[in-house]
């Protein structure tokens, strides 16, 4: 968050805590690309800017700044410093950002439900505080200095995809060993279909939450995507099942992480699309002649899913069963287009 002003200090105001200082550099330097110059930051950032001196006499606010650094570096933020070209070794001219990019978690970095529940109320507290009326005056102060806001960052909130409207049921039914039934849309059946299941795990995968559980009906295990399931899940009275094996969750991960190394793509993308941007970020292969790259995925309906959207800014090349269903959205698309007619 950054000051709605700046100026010397205020007399009676109170003094900003350590926590919220902090919090206030780490907004302000993700909201800008380029960087902010120290100047900047102690001219406009909340913590900093209530005892800035216009007049510049700021040795303490200097040094705080230097201590704050550290911590934040601490805390594993990659705070980055870039030195101006055209006044290099300049203290003063070094900008200061953290890179969106690189403030992502690693892959390998997993959460148990009841974790990741806990880190969607963190992102909503940083949403309503990036969205608070100091952050939106700062955003204005920003812009006034010349500098244009990462407009993401501000009211953002990490996509956990703890909302789910299924999620919470499953969680409920998993705490009290209860069988549920719920309605489930397959892709390639013509209908939902309702499914009577004991759940043993809820997993985040690929940023998409599976449900993994003993299939009743079936009479074996499946595994489940929570957005395809429709209407409401509901408890099935006097229905119960022992508990899982500890394991499970580390079972399913292992289970999809090896499905999705099993399917791979092969793709065209048009050099300097959208598609070659956001997908070549999860290439395994690439072939930069050719403008081709491979990625691993889990489940083909959600991939062709992804790939439509793009349209003539990808191809498939390999496999055919990916292929033939980009194809089929597609064509449901300009038929639908041709159905409607010119608005």
């Amino acid at each position: 968050m950054i000051a709605p002003v700046s100026g010397a200090s205020r007399k009676g105001e109170p003094r900003i805590p350590v926590e919220d200082r902090l919090f206030s550099l780490v907004l302000a330097l993700l909201a800008t690309e380029t960087g902010l110059l120290k100047s900047e930051i102690l001219s406009s950032v909340r913590g900093y800017a209530e005892r800035y001196d216009d007049s510049g006499q700021n040795a303490n606010l200097e040094r705080q700044f230097e201590r704050d650094k550290d911590d934040i570096r601490e805390l594993g933020i990659p705070l980055e410093t870039v030195e101006s070209p055209d006044r290099p070794g300049d203290n003063q001219a070094l900008r200061y950002r953290i890179p969106k990019g690189l403030y992502d978690l690693p892959d390998e970095v997993r959460f148990t439900p009841d974790e990741l529940a806990l880190l969607g109320l963190a992102a909503e507290v940083w949403r309503e505080a990036s969205l608070s009326a100091d952050s939106q005056r700062a955003l204005t102060k920003l812009r006034s200095l010349g500098i244009e806001p990462r407009e993401p960052v501000i009211g953002y909130a990490p996509r956990l995809r703890v909302r789910d409207a299924a999620f919470e049921p499953l969680r409920q039914a998993l705490d009290r060993r209860q069988s549920v039934r719920f309605h489930y849309f397959k892709p390639g059946e013509g209908a939902p279909r309702e499914r009577t299941v004991d759940p043993l795990a809820v997993v985040l995968h690929e940023g998409r939450w599976h449900l993994h559980a003993f299939d009743r009906d079936a009479g074996a295990p499946r595994t489940f995507l929570l957005s395809r399931i429709i209407g409401a899940v509901e408890p099935v009275p006097g229905m119960t099942f022992d508990a899982p094996p500890a394991d499970i969750q580390d079972r399913v991960l292992a289970e999809l992480d090896e499905l999705r190394s099993r399917n791979a793509a092969d793709l065209a993308v048009t050099a300097g699309s959208d598609a070659e941007v956001r997908l070549g970020r999860r290439a395994v292969l690439r072939d930069e002649d050719a403008g081709v790259i491979r990625l691993h995925y889990t489940d083909v309906a959600v991939f062709a899913d992804e790939l439509a959207a793009y349209g003539p800014e990808v191809r498939v090349i390999a496999p055919d069963s990916l292929r033939e269903a980009v194809r089929e959205r597609l064509a449901t698309v300009v038929a639908a287009h041709r159905g409607g007619g010119a608005a």
